[in-house]
């Protein structure tokens, strides 16, 4: 019985692999991504350019039109008075509300931040945060309106008791304004207007703590709050200054809310109840610039040309407080 022979092996080799691209593609792939990059370059370095020219330009401007102010005689300004003694209780009155929003809404602002991000479900948490960051969407004028038609009005019993029962201390020496249109509450507003910001960042920095280290310290026995204590707080330090500063600057250079809520009269006092406030130097300028002439226009630039230095300093002052807490924060890891 003949045996079945089987079919013939076949030997070829079948090529199953991706035929290149023709070198002409591969060429032209390489060179519009260099040409994406030097138009991204030159972009971005023109974007760069543009912000320092910007910045240089609003200086000269300031600078310019602000020395004839500077060195006016006091009867050829509306105030009377020499610059300096014209600017200095406006550089008072802005410190002092900036400070004493960024004393209200720091505080509030990182415990909003740590709430949102370790002590509700994420889901929930992101809902919040985005309810927080829509605060910094409405603008000054209706925080203004808030703070000169409803919030002033309800704080002026607060502000009698405080003038009745802490009286002693300076800040509350009284007597207690009427209106309840004082320092304190712009201060208040201002500090609800900057706590978006400064949770917002808060918030960003929290999250960038290294997992390993937040479990690490959990597995050890810590508790939440040691946990978030002793890992995520120095962890988002500098991120948290950042914050702060950021939000001061907002603060230093608010017009609208400021000038509505405040009832000023340019002087220079602690007391944060009372009806005689100092004024700051947006709001002042917002206030007088309709009705100055000649030389006082000047000197109103000027005052807007300290005020441009000041926010420089804090933002510089800012940056280098970043910088330097940079490797200890976690930051460059």
């Amino acid at each position: 019985m003949p045996r079945p022979t089987s079919p013939p092996e076949d030997h070829s080799v079948t090529d199953t692999s991706t035929p290149s691209p023709p070198r002409g593609a591969a060429e032209q792939g390489p060179a519009k991504r260099r040409l994406a990059d030097r138009v991204f370059l030159g972009l971005s370095k023109g974007a760069a350019l543009a912000i320092v020219a910007i910045l240089a330009g609003v200086a000269i401007f300031l600078t310019a039109e602000g020395i004839p102010g500077i060195t006016a005689s006091p009867d050829e300004v509306k105030s009377g008075e020499t610059f300096l003694a014209f600017v200095l209780p406006l550089v008072f009155g802005t410190l002092w509300s900036a400070t004493l929003a960024l004393v209200i809404a720091l505080p509030l602002a990182v415990a909003v931040a740590l709430f949102v991000t370790y002590y509700v479900p994420r889901r929930l948490g992101h809902t919040l945060g985005y309810v927080i960051d829509l605060l910094a969407a409405v603008p000054s004028v209706v925080f203004g309106l808030w703070g000169m038609r409803v919030l002033a009005g309800k704080l002026v019993g607060p502000y009698e008791w405080l003038e009745a029962h802490l009286g002693f201390l300076p800040f509350f020496a009284g007597p207690a304004s009427a209106t309840g249109r004082t320092i304190l509450t712009a201060g208040i507003v201002l500090a609800v207007m900057i706590m978006p910001i400064i949770t917002a960042i808060a918030r960003e920095v929290f999250r960038q703590t290294p997992v390993l280290l937040e479990e690490a310290a959990l597995a050890l026995g810590a508790t939440r709050w040691e946990m978030i204590r002793t890992v995520v707080l120095p962890h988002g330090r500098s991120g948290m200054i950042g914050g702060a500063m950021l939000g001061l600057g907002r603060a230093l250079g608010e017009t609208m809310a400021v000038a509505m809520v405040l009832s000023a009269s340019g002087v220079v006092t602690f007391n944060l109840i009372s009806s005689t406030n100092p004024s700051t130097i947006p709001a002042n300028i917002a206030l007088q610039f309709n009705e100055a002439s000649g030389l006082t226009v000047n000197a109103l630039i000027a005052s807007g040309l300290v005020l441009f230095v000041i926010t420089f300093a804090v933002n510089f002052a800012a940056r280098a407080i970043v910088n330097r807490r940079k490797e200890f924060s976690g930051a460059n890891a």
